[in-house]
C-alpha cells in the first residue's frame, strides 16, 4: 500500500481569533509526519489504531453525501487488512495530529476529490476547509477545518475570514538570523474541546468579549500582516502586547506552572510567548529577537525551532 505522508502543522497566529473572524495565519510543520499503513493486527499499537480508525469510519458515515461521498468498500477491506496511522506528530500538542490523520483519509478514501494538483480556487478552498470541518469534529466536537486544510495543501495558509482564505508565501527564513520563532515543549498533552468550551462561555461576558474583540482580535490581524510584509521590528512590538493580552485573559488556557515564566520574558524582552493552538499543556509558541538569548533564559526546557529570521 503506498499513501503518502502529510505533515503537521503550527497556526503561527489566530488562535481562538478566528472562531470570532480574526486573520490568522497557519504554516506546515515538516518535522512531524504521519500516514496510513497496513500492519499486522498482533501488534497492540496497530491494533490500537486500527480501532481507532474504526471507530472514526463509523462517524464518517454519518456525514451527509451531499457533502462528501467516501470509497467505504475500500476502507472497511483495508481496515480488515490491519489499516492504522503510522504518525511522529504529539498528540494533544497543537501541532496538528487529527488534521494530518483527516488529511490522509481524504486523501485515500474520496470520490471526486480535490487534488493539490488542480487549480485552486478560493471556493475549493473553501469547499475543502467545510470537508475537513465536518470530518474533524469527530476529534474535537467543533472544528474549524484549518488543520487538516494545511496539512493536505501543504502550503502557508492565510485566513482573512471565517469564509475568505488563500494560500500564501511567507518571507523566506535567514539562516544567518538571530531571531526565531519556536516551541516550548510544556511536558504534557491537553485536549481541544474542554479549552473551546472555556472560551466560549468567557465570550458570555460583556467585558471579555470587548476585549477580545478590541485588543486581541485587533493585535492578531497586526501581527500576521508584519510577518507576512516581513516587518519583524513591527512584529516584536506586536507579539509583545499579544503575549501580554493572553497572559490577562487566556490563564485557564496557560498551564499554572507557566505563568511566571510566561511573565518573564515580557519584561525581560529576552522571549515572548503565545498559545499553540488551544492551549492547556502540549507546545507554546515563542518568539525571540535573539535565540541565543531566549535559549540561556529557558535553558531548563525544550525548545525547537520552526523558523529562523
Amino acid at each position: 500500500m503506498r499513501a503518502p505522508l502529510f505533515y503537521s502543522k503550527i497556526l503561527l497566529f489566530g488562535e481562538y481569533g478566528i472562531i470570532k473572524n480574526s486573520k490568522g495565519l497557519s504554516i506546515p510543520y515538516n518535522f512531524y509526519k504521519g500516514g496510513l499503513k497496513l500492519g499486522n493486527l498482533d501488534s497492540d499499537i496497530i491494533k490500537k489504531s486500527n480501532k481507532s480508525l474504526s471507530l472514526f469510519r463509523d462517524f464518517l458515515k454519518k456525514i451527509d453525501s451531499s457533502i462528501i461521498i467516501f470509497d467505504f468498500n475500500k476502507m472497511n477491506n483495508e481496515l480488515i487488512e490491519g489499516l492504522y496511522f503510522d504518525s511522529t506528530i504529539p498528540q494533544g500538542y497543537g501541532v496538528g495530529s487529527s488534521g494530518a490523520l483527516v488529511a490522509a483519509f481524504y486523501d485515500r478514501y474520496t470520490e471526486n476529490k480535490i487534488t493539490v494538483l488542480e487549480n485552486l480556487t478560493r471556493d475549493k478552498i473553501i469547499i475543502l476547509k467545510n470537508i475537513f470541518s465536518k470530518m474533524e469534529s469527530y476529534f474535537h466536537g467543533k472544528s474549524s477545518g484549518l488543520d487538516p486544510l494545511n496539512s493536505y495543501l501543504s502550503l502557508p495558509i492565510l485566513i482573512h475570514s471565517k469564509n475568505q482564505i488563500e494560500t500564501t508565501g511567507i518571507p523566506l527564513q535567514s539562516s544567518i538570523g538571530k531571531g526565531a520563532v519556536f516551541l516550548l515543549d510544556s511536558g504534557k498533552s491537553s485536549e481541544t474541546a474542554p479549552m473551546v468550551d472555556i472560551f466560549f462561555k468567557s465570550m458570555e461576558n460583556k467585558n471579555y468579549s470587548k476585549i477580545i474583540r478590541e485588543d486581541f482580535i485587533k493585535i492578531t490581524d497586526s501581527c500576521v500582516e508584519d510577518f507576512l510584509s516581513g516587518d519583524f521590528k513591527s512584529l516584536f512590538l506586536d507579539i509583545k502586547k499579544l503575549s501580554k493580552v493572553v497572559l490577562e485573559n487566556f490563564k485557564p488556557m496557560i498551564p499554572k506552572n507557566f505563568h511566571q515564566l510566561w511573565a518573564k520574558g515580557i519584561e525581560s524582552n529576552d522571549y515572548y510567548l503565545k498559545l499553540c493552538g488551544s492551549g492547556g499543556g502540549g507546545y507554546i509558541l515563542g518568539f525571540s529577537e535573539d535565540f541565543e538569548k531566549a535559549k540561556l533564559a529557558l535553558k531548563d526546557y525544550k525548545l525547537e525551532v520552526v523558523y529562523n529570521f
